[in-house]
């Protein structure tokens, strides 16, 4: 909100400078965002003295006036009627920007040179007049800009106000904050109603069909009124803050509103059906045009302000067309009502149309405010307007609410603050912002706040006041007592951590996406119906319907950073994200959480250079990683199965491994079937894998055993094997390392065949076995001797052969 010093003086003396003033509101919790000098385009503008005018030679109303600035006399082209000789006038010079941007230059007029511009009133907003050039004092100073001539100063603040303030959208709520700030007493408008004529009841009518919409509803009815451009004094207060001034009618309603924070609105009398108002819900689907002439879709719960026929504005957000005021009007019907905020919130929510009614209306106004601005409004059009005022006020008021005081006990407050305050401070900073407070006890205060405070509703509420009142800066600083005692880190974060850095340290960017997924996300993936993670969680508000549900699973997400990734010619991508996963117990539990790594490569081996060519990444490139990954955190338990068809819904069958821990899965790895592509429209193999995080958390070793580095040299032997098809490298791996011969220190695999001359439904397997004593150097017999008994009992137990 923006207010005006020179104006907020009307309500409260003000003897503090601007600075020091916006400083202690800051403190007070209304933030001053920004400072400025209403008169700051006038630095450029001179007191001058015409020295001499002269006729234009080349045009007829145009003269050629000598004008002293000072140390210095400059020529001016001028237009101005009144111009002659002798006259002090304001000179505005090359640089100044003056309403309407309108920018002084030096220049040529009709082949004459002008350096500057004389003005009038109203060139410079300081008046009406346009018909010539402003006089000033014979006293004033030459070459003297006219600020300091004419003592022309008023500070503008922005202030950021949160929402639970809306008694401070206005000059007054400012002014009772200052009035404490200063220790000065605040002056409230004085309203004196002219003499009034009839009866409003004789013209006109209120019915309210929805109180609990519109609680209290006020009219006023001002006849014979002349509507025209507003005096000076009032354009210049809005225009002090910022608002366009229209016409004397609407102007004063704006300026009431600003006053005192009650938003009004004005309708011409004679435009109303059967000059009544009715105020009720819209018909659905009704369009209705607001005074911004676009036509807007109304739902049964918009609140509208009717008359004996149709809608003539929305409550409390904007009135219509067909009962603005006009050139012609001679009679108006003034508002002035308390709507309630929530269902002005939601209009103006539905429609998209914010206005300084609705912000105010939406945050709580006074709802004992209303007839006080309505008189007020009724004095200055009757006034300005030369009205005639209508004797009497409708006030329909069905329920007026209950005022209930507040206990607050002293011994709380100063606890919850850390003061030290006793019972007649607290309950003399509660009544200096019009709280009524009475002792109950000598620790407890009955409080009752003023009906302009509608955010003030419990002793929280009434402590954040003492403490706003008292000032932060007073309350000293504290620390919380610590115990010496202190906790081991938590291992699992610890070891989070390193998944993290490890996984970078691999080349992968980290993924970090929404925990909410789209109902079709299982669909998209395959899921089998009796899969559990086909159990999600329905989200309550969500977002959008492709954020509708907990995610059961992080490929997903990870599809759709590729999808986006490639849609920008990314098309070389590793990524991983390390985060839970949600399984529905139903919507009234918790859901069970598991912490999940899930990861995915596609695109090539490598990064593209100029000495290789690209070559695809392919399901080993993920295992590798994965191999490596186990070996750092000393996971040697850890291996890796086909998985079989059956089981694979998103990945593609015979591409995909379970991973194992003692034999039970705990993830997977694999290529991501076509189809499951396609349904993230995503025309590039990739890879991926998933583990489950808390099984390989809690089976991580607790200790790391120390081996020395070996003294002696090792030896290897290569072994070839034909077997069946369906026996797997792994198997055969891991049953050799179960044989637990002493000398064998690694086994791996160098190549697996099939295809001639190897058997139908055979394959080849070929491995290195890697030995080695840690006590001598092996003898070629001796590792012969060894390496020929394994090789009889891996024949022996996979049914295998040598080749011929």
């Amino acid at each position: 909100m923006k207010i005006s010093i020179n104006w907020l003086k009307q309500y409260v003396p003000i003897n503090i400078p601007p600075t020091e003033l916006a400083d202690k509101l800051t403190m007070a919790g209304l933030e001053v965002e920004g400072i400025t000098e209403k008169f700051q385009y006038l630095d450029s503008v001179v007191v001058g003295k015409i020295i001499e005018v002269h006729p234009h030679p080349n045009a007829d109303k145009l003269s050629l006036c000598k004008v002293s600035i000072g140390e210095q006399t400059i020529t001016v082209v001028c237009g101005a009627p009144n111009a002659k000789a002798g006259m002090k006038i304001p000179c505005a010079l090359p640089g100044a920007v003056l309403s309407g941007g309108l920018a002084v230059k030096k220049n040529t007029i009709r082949g004459e040179s002008s350096e500057g511009m004389l003005c009038s009133e109203s060139d410079l907003e300081l008046g009406l007049d346009k018909s010539g050039l402003m006089v000033l004092s014979e006293e004033l100073t030459e070459g003297v800009s006219i600020n300091t001539a004419l003592n022309l100063s008023d500070t503008a603040f922005e202030i950021g106000l949160t929402p639970n303030r809306p008694d401070c959208l206005s000059f007054i709520g400012i002014a009772r904050e200052v009035a404490t700030m200063v220790n000065q007493p605040i002056k409230l408008p004085e309203i004196n109603l002219p003499q009034t004529s009839g009866r409003i009841d004789d013209f006109t009518s209120v019915t309210i069909e929805n109180p609990e919409l519109c609680p209290r509803y006020a009219a006023r009815l001002i006849t014979d009124i002349t509507v025209a451009p507003s005096p000076f004094w009032l354009q210049d207060r809005l225009l002090s803050i910022g608002l366009k001034p229209v016409n004397n009618i609407v102007d004063i309603t704006n300026f009431v509103m600003m006053e005192l924070g009650q938003p009004l609105h004005a309708f011409d009398f004679d435009r109303l059906a059967e000059n009544r108002i009715v105020v009720r819900t819209a018909r659905d689907k009704e369009v209705f045009t607001t005074l911004d002439d676009k036509e807007r879709r109304l739902t049964e719960n918009t609140l509208m302000i009717c008359d004996g026929e149709r809608p003539v504005a929305v409550a409390g957000v904007m009135g219509g067309v067909n009962s603005e005021i006009e050139e012609n009007t001679t009679r108006v019907l003034l508002e002035s009502a308390y709507f309630n905020p929530i269902s002005i919130r939601k209009t103006a929510k539905h429609l998209t149309l914010n206005s300084d009614a609705s912000h105010r209306f939406e945050r709580g106004v006074d709802p004992e405010g209303t007839v006080v601005a309505l008189n007020r409004a009724a004095q200055l059009i009757a006034e300005i307007g030369n009205g005639n005022l209508i004797g009497g006020v409708i006030d329909e008021h069905p329920s007026p609410p209950f005022a209930k005081s507040i206990s607050l006990s002293v011994t709380k407050t100063n606890k919850h603050l850390g003061t030290d305050l006793n019972q007649p401070e607290i309950a003399a900073y509660l009544k200096s912002v019009e709280f009524n407070v009475k002792i109950t006890d000598e620790d407890t205060l009955a409080v009752l706040p003023p009906t302009f405070r509608v955010d003030v509703s419990r002793p929280e509420d009434l402590m954040e006041e003492v403490a706003r009142l008292w000032g932060y800066n007073n309350i000293k600083t504290t620390f919380p007592k610590i115990s010496g005692v202190t906790n081991l880190p938590n291992q699992s974060i610890e070891i989070k951590n390193q998944i993290i850095d490890m996984m970078a340290g691999y080349g992968f960017s980290e993924s970090i996406s929404y925990s909410f997924i789209g109902k079709d996300a299982c669909d998209r993936l395959r899921l089998p119906e009796n899969d559990e993670r086909r159990r999600m969680l329905d989200i309550l508000n969500p977002i959008s319907e492709d954020m509708a549900v907990m995610r059961t699973s992080l490929i997903p997400g990870l599809l759709e950073t590729m999808h986006r990734n490639l849609s920008h010619q990314i098309k070389n991508l590793k990524i991983f994200e390390l985060g839970k996963i949600f399984i529905s117990n139903g919507q009234a539990q918790q859901p069970t959480e598991t912490e999940m790594l899930a990861g995915l490569w596609t695109g090539t081996r490598f990064n593209m250079t100029w000495h290789s060519k690209p070559v695809s990444c392919d399901f080993y490139d993920l295992k590798g990683v994965l191999e490596d990954f186990f070996h750092y955190f000393g996971m040697d338990r850890v291996s890796f199965s086909k998985m079989g068809d059956e089981l694979c819904s998103y990945t593609k069958a015979g591409h995909t491994a379970q991973i194992l821990l003692d034999g039970n899965p705990f993830g997977l790895i694999g290529e991501i079937d076509a189809t499951v592509l396609n349904n993230f429209n995503i025309k590039q193999p990739a890879f991926i894998f998933e583990l489950n995080i808390n099984t390989f958390i809690s089976n991580l070793p607790e200790t790391k055993m120390f081996v020395p580095i070996p003294k002696f040299p090792f030896t290897d032997r290569d072994i070839t094997l034909i077997v069946d098809n369906h026996v797997q490298a792994g198997d055969i791996i891991e049953k050799v390392k179960f044989f637990e011969e002493k000398l064998m220190e690694d086994i791996c695999v160098l190549d697996v065949y099939s295809g001639k001359p190897i058997p139908a439904g055979k394959k080849s397997i070929s491995l290195r076995i890697i030995y080695r004593s840690f006590t001598e150097t092996l003898s070629d017999q001796h590792v012969n001797l060894v390496h020929q008994q394994l090789t009889d009992r891996i024949i022996q137990k996979f049914n295998a052969t040598l080749p011929v």
